[in-house]
């Protein structure tokens, strides 16, 4: 039981019987009993009470000498002549089933160091407390078994959240003897807890001690005891000063000790003061005044009933409260030099100002301004600052006065502040300032001072409660102003809409910034990035720029310590706007915190959001911050990790982040490079070694890692160019000039981002201009000796991108255009001259243009390669100029004329052209190219050349196909070759596929039916297998009309002609290409008449020729012919069908069996085939 606690057993009847009850106690008191020390009890007086503020120690139960007393009050004794053992009233209150009761006084006995062997004996009997049917006689004698305890028991006993007034529960009496039970632990624990102390105390010997202490430069070891307990002292250190992560790792290595619990170190002594307070009394032993006051204190300790404290116990105590006011004294008086000097520093600044201010009446306006040093005198945590010596200077007008007034009443205050700290005496304090600061009339009544408080208790004043306690007081400084914020907003916030609370977000801020104490400032932080559960982006903006302005106003130190680890918490919120507004705050914080924490913890947040996190927008604005962070590390050994972070980013699936990464992330990264100097030697080059082991690869190109290593590439030119200034060798001649001729708008390419402009990375349009007519001289008139960087671009990267270029693989258009790409923005950016004197010369010493040069057989077969076409269409079409046409077109005709002449694969020369014929603006180039093969002398040009107007038609208009298109197409047609007639077949059905006007289709149609009507063809074989194959491909997509009157009944002419073809291998390949036409045109529309006039009869020639030849197409083409002439017969279900193909009605089960089974042993193509499910477009 608590000393402070009302125990009604502790009470007599007079002091005559306290005296009788203290000699009998005295009499059954052992000898040993002499030696335990005894606590205060409730007759204790006032002046041995514990001071509030300074003094901690523990209190044990009251007396054990008024439990007689109390027991026999219990048991109905009331005389103070008769005294009754406690062995008897033990067994009275067992017989009586007070087991509780009793329970407690065997635990007062146990304090005492009197333990009664009934008591003991029944309590460590397990089967007192277990129920039974019956009761034996053991329990009669004792009491019987536990029984349920009534409502009226000890308070301390009892438990009134677990034990009510009626019902008897088991479990409940088995908590009391539980608890009973844990208790004897604790106290069997602290015991041993004591020996292990007084054991390790012991363990060095005294010789040894007294040389540690003769010889002062020897220290003597650490125990283990006093090593825990500064664990636990450091630890508690680092969580007070929020140094958690720092905690944390010192808990992980001392993992054998508890630092929540001061017990577990072992000693038996109490908890000493905290590292800084054992800091600031190291030096501060000073000696006592000589003037001292001896105290008494009511009443000599000889007097009291019993020894309730030793005489070690008083001076120790006494010890510490003495330290405790040496302590404050200290205090008070260095702050009583520092107001002092703070006076002297304002009446200089008064006197000042009455000297420069004529008028008297300024000088007393000045006056008041020797009030903000009091301002800042140290608050306790939720009360509110006492300046009454504020107040008493205001009314005092002399100087003097004011300084020995202020300085006394100051002092006096923080006397009565340190040793009463409780918030009663704080608003009372405030009170009596207000009293003396401001004056009200009195009225002349003479009412009482009781009546006058009772007549205002009718006005409905609320100050018990935590927001009354707020009202009633009124904030005196801007500390006070911080604290009651910190206190309010708490309770506000919840309160505040969503959509408003960013209202809030610069009071949070402003009250976070000022507030004196840690823990407070780190919950308004942690609610400002909780303050919206799902901010918008101007919500997060506003956010941020609040904390920018948090950072710029605190510094590093506590960027790192309160605003990182908010960060920290939310980085795996559930919500992706919280998230989001993380990945932003890294990026935006990074230029205000410690440039360790930047490259170390920071970029570890960052990389392991952009590996884990499933929202495109957070890792967009993560590859951002990490951008922002590349332009302020400089670490050179986190540049690895900076190569991984560019190509993780650049190979995300989102479009989002990889635009990121190429806008900012790269440009960054670059910049640094550029700083340690491996942009040359080890960014690029890495990125090449990339590009080549992918070409290398066992199964294929992976065409997109080949992007991504290229895209990166072309990302790195503009600082690739940067770098040419820095050692050139007229980077000292490159000053501003006035007159700067402006750079023309297309000297360079369009940037992705501002990073990727030049003028920005050099830092200024005009230091470009200049460092531009400086480059373009130098490399037109005085050379590249001695520039190392351009020499390496010349040297070693452009010989390494060409041979990279000559081993893609050409039928690959998305690598030939990725290739033309870069090459295209490459020679932008280096300019004109550079690419007529250093790039387009490796180039042609390549492409030597001859016959020689595509010799297969011999390997020398580099006009077949990839370098055609990225030459023609990356470096040759970078600059717009007549002179450069000329090139491009006599490059584009000599390509063709060396292929054709020497039967090379036309696939570099298609890839040529694909790629130009997608900008209009060479349209008319290349119809110049086509014309002059119209025209050459060799047929094999010719026929080259009527190839290619099938892949130009797709692309140009209808007028230049009308006016240059279809002439040539014409002119090749009567050409005396017939493979050059024949060549021209595909490029009149592309016309037929892709053209909307009737004359001009009328033209292709009146040619075509040349061919298959002129005698001369009849025998062609080669000319109707074209064509054949040609109808295939055009007729699902041509015009209708084209395809009903045209199309089908000439496919029913030829299959009626292949019947009665005697070669047989020509009987094959034609009834073979009819299949596949026949396939494409069964998923068109087709009326009743064509079916049964021409698609039905060609159906069924071509059976005929399968049934000999190929049985396994004869079975697709039974069904059908079956399903065809089911739906002529069905007129009905016809009609309402309607467009519905041929193809998709073979839905029957025997057709659909047989169908699928016959699908794998086709051996046409499966182009061809494909077309089968394909409706028309």
């Amino acid at each position: 039981m608590a000393a402070g606690n009302v125990n009604p057993f502790n009470v007599s009847d007079s002091e005559e019987e306290a005296e009788q009850r203290q000699d009998r106690a005295d009499t059954e008191r052992s000898p040993c009993d002499g030696a335990q020390g005894h606590s205060l009890g409730p007759f204790s007086p006032p002046a041995f009470s514990e001071p509030p503020a300074l003094l901690s120690s523990n209190r044990t139960s009251p007396s054990v000498d008024g439990i007689p007393a109390s027991a026999a009050a219990v048991a109905g004794i009331g005389g103070a002549e008769t005294r009754v053992s406690v062995d008897a009233i033990a067994a009275q209150l067992l017989r009586d089933q007070y087991i509780l009761t009793a329970l407690e006084l065997h635990t007062e006995l146990l304090e005492a160091g009197r333990e009664l062997p009934r008591l003991r004996d029944y309590f460590s009997n397990p089967g007192n407390f277990e129920r039974q049917s019956g009761t034996p006689p053991a329990c009669k004698e004792q009491g019987g078994p536990l029984n349920r305890a009534g409502s009226i028991s000890t308070l301390d006993s009892l438990d009134f959240a677990r034990y009510s007034d009626d019902g008897n529960r088991e479990s409940d009496e088995r908590v009391a003897v539980l608890e009973f039970e844990l208790r004897k632990a604790k106290e069997t624990i602290q015991a041993l807890r004591a020996n292990l102390t007084q054991a390790a105390e012991c363990e060095i010997p005294s010789q040894d001690r007294k040389n540690y202490k003769s010889s002062p430069e020897i220290q003597e070891p650490i125990r283990p005891l006093e090593k825990r307990a500064l664990n636990f002292l450091v630890n508690e250190y680092l969580l007070k000063n929020e140094y958690k992560l720092t905690s944390i790792t010192f808990s992980d290595e001392n993992d054998d000790q508890d630092f929540e619990l001061w017990d577990d170190v072992g000693l038996n002594i109490p908890k000493p003061p905290d590292l800084l307070q054992l800091y600031r009394n190291c030096g501060n032993n000073l000696p006592l005044h000589q003037n001292t006051v001896d105290v008494a204190v009511g009443v000599d300790p000889s007097d009291l009933p019993g020894e309730y404290f030793t005489k070690e116990a008083t001076i120790q105590q006494q010890q510490e409260v003495v330290q405790e006011l040496e302590y404050q004294i200290s205090l008070l008086n260095s702050e009583k030099q520092c107001l002092a000097e703070q006076i002297k520093k304002l009446q200089s600044d008064i006197q000042a100002l009455q000297r420069n201010v004529s008028l008297p009446t300024r000088v007393n306006s000045a006056q008041p301004k020797a009030d903000p040093p009091y301002d800042k005198t140290p608050l306790d945590n939720g009360q509110y600052l006492d300046i009454r010596g504020v107040t008493e200077t205001e009314s005092t007008p002399d100087p003097n006065t004011t300084k020995t007034s202020t300085t006394a009443t100051t002092t006096t205050d923080y006397t009565e502040s340190s040793m009463t700290v409780t918030q009663h005496n704080s608003k009372v304090n405030s009170q009596s300032q207000s009293k003396t600061s401001v004056q009200f009339d009195q009225p002349n009544r003479k009412l009482s001072p009781a009546f006058h408080q009772a007549l205002l208790s009718f006005c409905r004043m609320s100050a018990d409660s935590r927001l009354g306690s707020e009202v009633s007081q009124i904030a005196d400084s801007e500390q006070s102003v911080m604290l009651m914020l910190g206190r309010c907003l708490p309770h506000i916030v919840p309160n505040v809409l969503l959509a408003k609370r960013e209202e809030l977000i610069p009071l949070i801020l402003c009250t976070a910034c000022l507030h004196p104490e840690p823990k407070e400032r780190d919950q308004l932080l942690h609610i400002l990035f909780n303050l919206i559960k799902r901010p918008d982006d101007e919500q997060r903006q506003m956010i941020l720029t609040g904390c920018v302005a948090f950072a710029r106003h605190v510094g590093p130190t506590r960027v790192e310590a309160e605003l990182l680890p908010q960060c920290w918490e939310q980085i795996n919120h559930k919500y992706p706007e919280r998230r989001l507004l993380v990945a932003e705050a890294c990026g935006a914080l990074a230029p205000y915190l410690p440039k360790e924490i930047r490259s170390s913890l920071v970029l570890s947040m960052l990389q392991q959001m952009l590996t884990e996190d499933k929202a495109d927008m957070v890792r967009e604005a993560v590859v951002k911050s990490l951008g922002i962070i590349m332009g302020y590390i400089d670490d050179p050994d986190k540049y690895s990790q900076g190569f991984e972070l560019m190509l993780l980013s650049l190979g995300d699936p989102s479009e989002r982040v990889v635009s990121a990464t190429h806008q900012v992330f790269i440009p960054a990264f670059a910049a640094w490079c550029t700083e340690l100097g491996n942009l040359q030697s080890q960014l690029i080059p890495s990125l090449l070694t990339c590009i080549r082991k992918l070409l290398k690869g066992e199964y294929g190109l992976d065409e997109h890692k080949l992007h991504i290593y290229l895209s990166a590439l072309q990302s790195l030119v503009p600082s690739l160019f940067a770098v040419l200034f820095q050692n050139a060798p007229f980077t000292s001649r490159a000053k501003l000039q006035v007159d700067v001729p402006p750079i023309e708008v297309t000297r360079f390419p369009r940037a992705a981002s501002p990073l990727q402009d030049v003028a920005t990375i050099v830092g200024s349009r005009e230091q470009l201009s200049v460092l531009l007519q400086l480059y373009d001289n130098q490399l037109q008139h005085e050379g590249t000796t001695g520039w190392d960087s351009l020499l390496w671009v010349v040297n070693q990267f452009l010989p390494q991108l060409i041979e990279i270029v000559g081993r893609i693989n050409v039928t690959s258009s998305t690598c030939v255009h990725e290739f033309s790409r870069f090459f295209w923005r490459f020679c932008r950016t280096f300019g004109n001259i550079f690419t007529n004197t250093k790039v387009k010369p490796q180039f042609q010493e390549i492409l030597r243009l001859s016959e020689e040069n595509v010799d297969a057989i011999a390997g020398n077969d580099i006009l077949t390669k990839a370098t055609v076409p990225i030459y023609a269409t990356g470096v040759l079409t970078c600059y717009n100029q007549e002179e450069d046409r000329k090139l491009l077109v006599g490059f584009l005709e000599d390509v063709m004329t060396t292929l054709s002449l020497s039967h090379a694969p036309l696939d570099s020369l298609k890839a040529s052209f694909v790629e130009l014929g997608a900008n209009p603006a060479y349209h008319e180039l290349l119809l110049t190219v086509l014309w002059y093969g119209v025209v050459h002398t060799s047929a094999l040009v010719r026929c080259t050349s009527a190839r290619m107007f099938e892949l130009l038609v797709k692309g140009v208009n209808e007028t230049l196909v009308a006016q240059r298109v279809v002439p040539a197409l014409i002119t090749l047609s009567s050409d005396p070759e017939i493979s050059v007639r024949i060549s021209t077949i595909p490029a009149f059905g592309t016309i037929m596929e892709t053209v909307t006007q009737k004359e001009l289709l009328e033209r292709v149609k009146m040619q075509l039916a040349s061919f298959l009507e002129d005698p001369q063809y009849q025998d062609q074989h080669s000319l109707h297998m074209e064509i054949i194959k040609t109808f295939g491909r055009v007729g699902p997509n041509a015009e209708p009309r084209f395809r009903d009157e045209f199309v089908l009944p000439h496919l029913h002419k030829l299959a009626l002609c292949n019947n009665q073809q005697m070669v047989e291998s020509k009987r094959i390949d034609i009834a073979t290409q009819l299949f596949e036409a026949y396939s494409a045109l069964s998923c068109c529309f087709i009326s009743e008449e064509l079916m049964v006039n021409h698609f039905l009869p060609g159906l069924r020639c071509l059976r005929t020729d399968m049934e000999q030849l190929s049985p396994e197409h004869e079975v697709i083409l039974s069904s059908m012919i079956k399903e065809c002439e089911t739906k002529v017969e069905n007129k009905g279900i016809g009609e309402a069908q309607g467009s519905i193909s041929i193809a998709a009605s073979l839905v029957g089960e025997d057709a659909k069996t047989k169908f699928l089974s016959k699908m794998g042993q086709l051996t046409t193509s499966g182009a061809m085939l494909a077309n089968v499910f394909q409706r028309k477009k």
